[in-house]
C-alpha cells in the first residue's frame, strides 16, 4: 500500500489517493474467485467447478472486480489513514482511480476529519456556585415522607372516599351522550391527587361513597393531545368498588426508631437536614462543574462538520427509542401520540446536538493539551469503585467491563478532563472569553500532511464527581468511522 496523494478540499474534507500493488490485489482477486465461483455455471464444466482463467475469459475478468475491491480496500485504507495521520468521523466516499489487469490498482478515499480545534481560556474560570439553606419545610418533607414509607395499607369496601385513597375505579366517558373511544376502564387503579386524570376529574371523586354510583363532569383542556375531544364537555360515568387507604404512624420517638438509628424524633430530623445538606451541596457542585465546563466551550471556536451533528442526532433518537421501548412505547408510537413527525424531532435535537459534539471536540483538545492520560491505577480504582458500588467481587466487574473498556477508559479520561478545568476554577460571577478563529489550513497537492499523534476523543459528560453512595453514569461509546464498504463497478457480463 502506499498514499500517493493527501489534499484538503475545499469543503476541509481530506482527499487520499492510495496505491495497492498489482500482487496484493490479484490476492484479493484469487479471494473474490474462490468466493463467487460455486454459484457461477460454464459450459461443459460442472457448476463450482470451473477454473478462474475460464471464468475470466467468459465473463471478462471484471465478473470478479466488486468482491475483491471490498476485500483489498479496508485495510489498504486504515493504513492510509494511519499513515496520512488523519483522524475521520464519517464513512469515507470510495472511488476508483485506476483498476487494469497487471498494473496496480489505485482508489481515492474522500472523508470528513475531526475538525481544528482553537482553544479560548479553559483554566481560571470563574463561575457561580449557590448552595441553598435547607428549610424546616424540607426537613418536615423528607420526614413526611418516611412516614409514608413506613404506612400500613387497609382496604374498605364501604365507607367516605378522600384525596389521597387509591381507588379501584370503574369509568365511562361521553361526549354529547355519545361513548368516545379510550374513554372507557374497569377496575382502573387510581390515587387521588397525582394528577394521572384531565384537571377536576379525581377532586370530584373525593366524598364519593365506595359503591356509589355518581356522574364526573369535566372539559378537555384545549391543548389535548385528541383532536376531537379538545376543549369538548365531557361526563364519565363511574364506580369506585374499593379503596386502599394508607395508616400512617404517628411522629414520635418510636416512629424515629422504627424508620432509623435513632433513638429520638430530633435526632431524626437533624440527621435528615445534615443529609439534605449534603445533597444541596453536591447538586451545588455539579452545577458549578457544568456551568466551568459550559464556559470553556464557549471560550474555544471550532466549525463542527455536519456529519457529526447528524450522527450524535441518530445516537440521541437511539436513547430516546430505548428508553420509549423500555416503557412498554415504541418510537413510533411516542410520535403519532404527539403528533410530531421524525423530521420534527431531528429538528428538535440539533442544538443539544451540536453543544454535545462541541463539547466532546473541546474536551478532547484540552486533554491533548495538557496531556491527560489514564493510567492502569486509574482504571484498577474505577473497577473498585464500581465493585463496591453494586456490591460485586473486582473480577466479576472486570469480566463484565471487558467488552467496554475501551469506553470506560474514554470516560475516565473525560473525567480527568474536566478536573482540570474545574481544579483551576474559581467562584464568583461568570465571564467568558471570546476566543480566536482557527486560520484555514490547506495541505498542497501532493504533499502529505504530517502524522499526527492520535488522541481518544473524549464524549460530552455532566460535569461530576461521584458522591458516596451515588451511581456513577456508564462509560459512554467514543464514535469511531467504520471501515469503507468499497463502491462496487459493474461486471460487463451477468454471472449466471
Amino acid at each position: 500500500m502506499k498514499v500517493l496523494k493527501v489534499e484538503q478540499r475545499e469543503d476541509k474534507r481530506m482527499y487520499l489517493e492510495i496505491e495497492i500493488d498489482s500482487a496484493k490485489f490479484e490476492e484479493a482477486m484469487d479471494k473474490s474467485y474462490r468466493k463467487n465461483v460455486k454459484q457461477i455455471n460454464i459450459p461443459g464444466f460442472r457448476k463450482g467447478k470451473a477454473p478462474r482463467k475460464i471464468i475470466e475469459k467468459y465473463y471478462t475478468e471484471a465478473v470478479f472486480y466488486d468482491d475483491a475491491i471490498n476485500f483489498a480496500v479496508p485495510d489498504a485504507y486504515d493504513k492510509a489513514v494511519e499513515e496520512s495521520g488523519i483522524e475521520p468521523v464519517e464513512m469515507p466516499e470510495i472511488d476508483i482511480v485506476k483498476l487494469e489487469k497487471g498494473e496496480n490498482f489505485v482508489f481515492s478515499a474522500l472523508v470528513t476529519v475531526r475538525p481544528e480545534v482553537t482553544l479560548g481560556d479553559y483554566k481560571g474560570i470563574t463561575a457561580e456556585k449557590d448552595v441553598n439553606t435547607v428549610t424546616d419545610e424540607e426537613v418536615d418533607a423528607d420526614i413526611k415522607r418516611m412516614q409514608e414509607n413506613a404506612a400500613s395499607i387497609s382496604t374498605l369496601t364501604e365507607g367516605t372516599i378522600e384525596m389521597g385513597d387509591k381507588v379501584d375505579l370503574d369509568f365511562e366517558g361521553f361526549v354529547d351522550d355519545v361513548a368516545f373511544e379510550g374513554g372507557k376502564g374497569e377496575h382502573y387503579s387510581l390515587v387521588l391527587g397525582s394528577n394521572s386524570f384531565i384537571p377536576g376529574f379525581e377532586e370530584q371523586i373525593a366524598g364519593k361513597t365506595i359503591g356509589e354510583d355518581f356522574d364526573v363532569n369535566v372539559t378537555f383542556p384545549e391543548e389535548y393531545h385528541s383532536e376531537e375531544l379538545k376543549g369538548k364537555a365531557a361526563v364519565f360515568k363511574c364506580k369506585v368498588h374499593s379503596v386502599e387507604k394508607k395508616n400512617l404512624p404517628e411522629l414520635d420517638d418510636e416512629f424515629a426508631k422504627d424508620v432509623s438509628e435513632f433513638d429520638t424524633l430530633k435526632e431524626l430530623r437533624e440527621d435528615s437536614k445534615a443529609k439534605l445538606e449534603k445533597a444541596k451541596e453536591a447538586q451545588a457542585q455539579r452545577q458549578f462543574e457544568d456551568a466551568v465546563v459550559d464556559i470553556a466551550v464557549d471560550n474555544a471556536s471550532v466549525e463542527i462538520p455536519e456529519c457529526m451533528i447528524k450522527s450524535q442526532i441518530d445516537n440521541q433518537i437511539q436513547d430516546i427509542a430505548y428508553r420509549l421501548q423500555s416503557q412498554g412505547m415504541p418510537l413510533e408510537q411516542y410520535l403519532q401520540y404527539t403528533g410530531m413527525t421524525m423530521e420534527a424531532l431531528r429538528e428538535q435535537l440539533k442544538e443539544t446536538a451540536q453543544k454535545a459534539v462541541k463539547t466532546q471536540l473541546v474536551l478532547a483538545e484540552i486533554a491533548k493539551t495538557e496531556n491527560v492520560e489514564v493510567s492502569e491505577e486509574d482504571v484498577e480504582a474505577e473497577f473498585k469503585k464500581m465493585a463496591e458500588m453494586y456490591g460485586m467481587e473486582v473480577d466479576k466487574v472486570k469480566e463484565l467491563m471487558g467488552a467496554n473498556l475501551d469506553a470506560l477508559k474514554a470516560d475516565l479520561k473525560t473525567q480527568k478532563t474536566i478536573a482540570v478545568i474545574v481544579d483551576a476554577a474559581k467562584v464568583g460571577k461568570a465571564k467568558k472569553t471570546a476566543a480566536k478563529k482557527p486560520a484555514a489550513k490547506k495541505a498542497e497537492d501532493g504533499e502529505k500532511k504530517p502524522a499526527a499523534k492520535k488522541t481518544t476523543t473524549a464524549k460530552k459528560t455532566t460535569a461530576k464527581k461521584a458522591e458516596d453512595g451515588e451511581k456513577k453514569p456508564a462509560a459512554k461509546k467514543t464514535t469511531t468511522a467504520k471501515k469503507p464498504a468499497a463502491k462496487k463497478t459493474a461486471a460487463k457480463k451477468d454471472a449466471e
